[in-house]
């Protein structure tokens, strides 16, 4: 007995064992950078675990299972790979993080115009986040 909402999605590999090396690495990096997100505001966490993920089913099947069942990642994964949807909770934390990160660039950063360009990308993010189904 198997409920669409929870089934994990089958990773496509890459044939080429280069090309499953650079998405490995990609996988790795990518991991990295959602690990140090969690940490310092500003760097997207989510994008780089779906980044990791993505990489990771294209070069090691093994390393998509372990994100899909991460007790962090992995809800965030399957709700994604599973019709594209965020948690309300996960809004609401980008939407907290991104709102400190564009008060502390706006006081912080300069030129004036480099803070208005990354505010206003961090607006479009969010609200194309915002639109997302929910989990």
């Amino acid at each position: 007995m198997s409920d669409s909402s929870t089934q994990l999605a089958k990773p496509s590999v890459a044939r080429n064992r280069a090309v499953r090396v650079l998405y490995r690495i990609l996988a790795a990096l990518s991991l990295c950078l959602a690990v140090i997100g969690v940490f310092l505001p500003g760097l997207p966490t989510t994008v780089f675990v779906l980044a990791a993920a993505w990489a990771a089913a294209r070069s090691s099947p093994r390393l998509h299972l372990w994100l899909q069942q991460h007790p962090v990642f992995g809800p965030l994964l399957l709700n994604w790979e599973n019709g594209r949807r965020v948690s309300r909770r996960a809004k609401r934390t980008a939407a907290l993080v991104m709102s400190l990160s564009a008060a502390w660039m706006a006081w912080a950063l300069r030129p004036a115009w480099l803070a208005a360009l990354l505010i206003l990308t961090m607006a479009i993010v969010l609200t194309w986040l915002w639109r997302r189904p929910e989990a």
